[in-house]
């Protein structure tokens, strides 16, 4: 809860904490055929309607201590016409979600907008968002100095377990001597 406050309280705590929700729902629309960047200028445009820019989300308990999430935000979204009738990938997408109205497609956007806030609002209450993407990140690092199949891994824990800076260097030094035992 004291995460969703902080987006509450301080619009450039706000803007991230949308851009995370957007990042859900336009990779939705987008797989979907929509309109991808009407949809996600409308988003923020509404996040400031109350003439200061807010967080989409809402998130409370209720009275047996539950959390309870809700969003809102408009989206103009389709199934009749553009992209979504005569492009393949999108047509496979919205039959694989099962939706058969632009109101079920759009309750499945915002759901998706929903369950990634809480996802990172759980992250940053809890270790942080920078560990994953830095986990994830010295697996990038180990692909990128020639590591093959569970070497990335090895590489990645082995320095997360030796602590310290971790250096494009460090990770190409870790790799070799992997490679001489």
């Amino acid at each position: 809860m004291q995460a969703y406050h902080f987006a509450e309280a301080d619009p450039f705590r706000a803007t991230t904490h949308n851009k995370g929700i957007m990042n859900a729902i336009s990779s939705v629309a987008l797989a979907c055929g929509q309109d991808w960047r009407a949809i996600e200028s409308g988003a923020h445009s509404y996040a400031s309607h109350e003439r200061r820019y807010g967080s989409l989300t809402k998130w409370s308990k209720d009275e047996e201590g539950n959390l309870v999430g809700s969003i809102e935000l408009p989206m103009a979204v389709g199934l009749v016409g553009g992209a979504v009738r005569v492009h393949p990938a999108a047509q496979a997408n919205v039959a694989l979600l099962g939706v058969e109205s632009a109101d079920e497609l759009a309750k499945v956007m915002a759901a998706s907008g929903l369950a990634q806030n809480l996802g990172a609002l759980r992250a940053l209450a809890t270790v942080g968002i920078q560990a994953g993407h830095m986990k994830l990140h010295v697996r990038n690092m180990a692909v990128t100095a020639g590591a093959e199949g569970e070497e990335v891994d090895l590489v990645a824990s082995r320095l997360r377990d030796k602590g310290g800076r971790i250096t494009q260097a460090a990770v190409i030094e870790e790799l070799e001597e992997l490679r001489r035992q």
